[in-house]
Formats: structure tokens, sequence, C-alpha cells
């Protein structure tokens, strides 16, 4: 490696000098490789091994890579969801000195999937439209701080499962730029317009290789993020007039945005000349109301559908055992100790890497109720574990870190292991009540 190699990094990771900067990343020895599914990119992207860890490198100029990298770090301490900067590195050189391509690292996200790779034949109507749905919300987010995309695109973007929805990550942020003043409604609608027109496209492009669902009509699912993002928009940031007698209104607002999952720092209310009535206004939205109240009360930090999944459970849990007028953090403790927490402890390890524990328990909660729909009776924990991990998280492909083409089925059956569900709670309905699921 050449001694003029420069690494502008904020992380401290000394395994960055390890890998072969002074190669072409198109002819990265396999060791250094990570098999994952790539999305499209107007640069050659190669994910790679780094302390435990799997790091994306694009190849870009120095100016780009440094104002990307710049503009992530912001991003992130605007709690935008987004992946994280790792380092820039430039004056990369050969063995014969000639000089390589500046390349930007970003660690890649665990857990998360280019759209592409998030079906395994045909993409379906209903997957499409939470796809464009979750970028709606991401794009409504960037907008509220200030952040000008430039070039919005489901393959700009990653995707992770977020209790049966998806949450969306910005991934591409080259184009991107900030406004101290906030946006104006031209700059919100050219970004709009270049994602519904980028949208279209990229269904268009699976539909003329064959890989869309009959019943998908591509440009009736690209203006759906025109009509998503303007409703959003306008409950998050609209004002709404009435009478003094309706001051009920306000706090139907802040719990209709709270539904949303977003939190109001602050609220303008005014009144007429005539005092009769009033008129209301967020002034700061901030998402993640229910990833937020679910982190206080039990160390969990999930998705926002997954963490408003997992606080219902924890409020049927207390009405079950008749403790809404206990201290909140102690029961949700309680819960997080005979409930979550085992059920993650009785998955066999060996296909834990297939989803996020939190997306495990939805997805066991969803599957409980589906087999009490079936055999009309209730379903005790233990049973539809065991039920749902032989039948559904079996036979999932990993998500963790996805190996092989993202879009082919998985067909090799595996072995059948049972998991150990001795570990979860199997409550006497003569003791304390027999906690049932309220769905």
């Amino acid at each position: 490696m050449s001694g003029t190699l420069s690494i502008t990094s904020a992380m401290t990771d000394p395994a960055l000098l390890d890998l072969p900067w002074d190669v072409p990343l198109e002819a990265w020895p396999s060791e250094h490789i990570a098999a994952l599914p790539k999305g499209i990119s107007r640069h050659l992207v190669r994910f790679a091994h780094l302390s435990g860890h799997v790091v994306a490198i694009k190849e870009t100029t120095a100016e780009m890579a440094r104002g990307e990298y710049d503009m992530l770090r912001t991003l992130q301490r605007l709690e935008i969801p987004c992946v994280e900067p790792v380092a820039v590195i430039t004056n990369r050189t050969d063995a014969d000195g000639a000089e390589l391509a500046p390349v930007l690292v970003t660690r890649h996200l665990r857990f998360s999937l280019p759209y592409r790779a998030l079906f395994s034949q045909t993409l379906r109507p209903d997957t499409a439209t939470r796809l464009v749905d979750a970028l709606a919300v991401l794009l409504v987010r960037l907008h509220i701080i200030g952040f000008f995309w430039g070039d919005v695109s489901l393959s700009n973007t990653l995707f992770r499962r977020d209790a049966g929805a998806f949450a969306a990550y910005l991934v591409d942020a080259e184009t991107g730029k900030l406004y101290e003043g906030g946006l104006s409604n031209g700059q919100r609608e050219n970004d709009l317009e270049i994602a519904r027109v980028n949208i279209a496209g990229e269904l268009l492009d699976l539909e003329a290789g064959g890989r869309v669902a009959d019943e998908l009509d591509p440009v009736r699912i690209s203006d759906g993020i025109v009509d998503a993002y303007r409703n959003l928009w306008k409950e998050l940031t609209g004002s709404e007039s009435f009478g003094v007698a309706e001051r009920w209104r306000i706090n139907e607002r802040v719990n209709r945005l709270n539904d949303l999952g977003f939190d109001i720092e602050e609220l303008a209310i005014r009144t007429d000349e005539t005092g009769t009535t009033l008129r209301i206004q967020p002034k700061v939205v901030d998402a993640g109301h229910h990833q937020r109240r679910l982190l206080r009360l039990t160390g969990l930090d999930t998705g926002e559908n997954q963490a408003r999944r997992l606080l219902n459970d924890l409020d049927s849990y207390r009405a079950a055992y008749n403790k809404q007028a206990q201290d909140e953090e102690m029961v949700a403790h309680e819960w997080l100790m005979r409930v979550f927490e085992p059920v993650v402890r009785a998955v066999p390890p060996e296909l834990r890497g297939k989803l996020e524990p939190a997306e495990i328990f939805h997805e066991l909660l969803e599957h409980r109720w589906y087999m009490a729909q079936q055999q009309g009776r209730d379903i005790p924990l233990a049973e539809a574990l065991t039920a749902y991990v032989n039948d559904v998280l079996r036979h999932r492909r990993d998500e963790a870190t996805v190996i092989g083409p993202p879009t082919e089925a998985i067909t090799t059956a595996l072995p059948s292991i049972a998991p150990d569900t001795s570990a979860i709670p199997v409550h006497d309905p003569d003791d304390e009540g027999d906690w049932r699921l309220k769905v």
C-alpha cells in the first residue's frame, strides 16, 4: 500500500488499514468480499468484511465522497434513518503507482435489503405499495428538516421489515442538500416528481423483465407516493381552525400525530379577533414516538411499527393481569422478562439471523392469531412458537446477511429442529389469569 493513502474517519478502527486499498475495487480478492444483494447504482459498489461487520464501499470522486460523508453524519445527528458513514479513502494508488478512484465507506444496515431483494419471484401490488408508503414517510421526514434529496428512488433506499410494513433508510446522499431555512413548496414538489418518475421507471423495468404480478400497475403505484406524501405532510404540518368550545380537538390532533408515530415539541395556538375561533399548527415534529416510549420502558431499540406492536402486547399483558394501576416501568420490565425475552431465547441460534427479534415477535403474534382463528381456540404462546418456528421462520431466508441471488426462492429443505420452549412461562389460569393476545 502506498504511504500517501489518506483515511478520513470518525471511527478509530485500525482494521481499515488491512483492506487492500492498493487494488482496484472490482479486483478485490474474495476473502474480503461479503456476498450481499446490491441495489442499482451508477457507481461500482462492493461489500466487504471489517471488524466483524459488513461495510459498503463505493467508488466516486474525492469531492463527492467527502460531501456525502459529511451529509450522512449530519443526517445521523438529526436522527434521520440513513446508513452510517465510516470513512473516506483518498490518494489510493496501485502497486505500479497508478491512481485509483477514491471511495466512500458506509456500514451495512443489518436486516435491510434493496427493494429488488424483498420478493422471491414476482413483486405483488401490496408489497410495492408498502415500499412506496415507506419511502413517502422517509421523504416527508427529510423535507421537514430542510433536506432536498434530488435523486429519490427505490434504488437509493434500503428497507427493513417493520411489523408487517417497511421502514425506509436513505442510502445515497450525494445529490442531497440541507437548507437551514427549510424547503420551498417548489423544492418539495420537485423532489416528489423525481420520486414519482423514478419509481415508475424502476417498476416498469421490473415489469419488462417479468418480475411483477400481472395486476401490478407501475404508474398507479408510483402515483401513490404523491398521495401518501401529501396526506402525511398535511397531517404533520397543516393548520386547522375550530371553535373555542371544541378545544378537545387540540388533544385529538396531538393523539392523531402520536398514532402516526410522531411527537410535537411545540404547538402554535392562536385565537381570532373575536376570540371565538382557535387555530392550531404543529411547529416541530419528531418521528419515533413509539420507539422512544418502548426504549424508555424496556431498553428495546426497534422500528416504529414494531414498537407500536410490542407496546400493544404490553398493554394487553397489563390488562390481563389487572396491573393498570401499577408502575408502568415495573410492569414493562416484568413483561420483558416473562414474555419477550423467553421467546427470543427459545428461537434456535441458527435461525436468529432470519429476522430481527422484534420482527420475529410480531410474526409470532400474527401466527398465533391465525392459528386461533383456524382452530377455534386459544393457543398457548409456547405452542404457537413451536409452530411458527417450524412452519414459517425455518423456511425464511436469512436477512441479516443474505447470501446468493437475492430474488431466487429458497428450495432446500432445512432439517427440522424443534425450538426450546421450556423457557416460555405457561401461566396457570387459576393462578393469575390466563393471558390472551388481544388483536
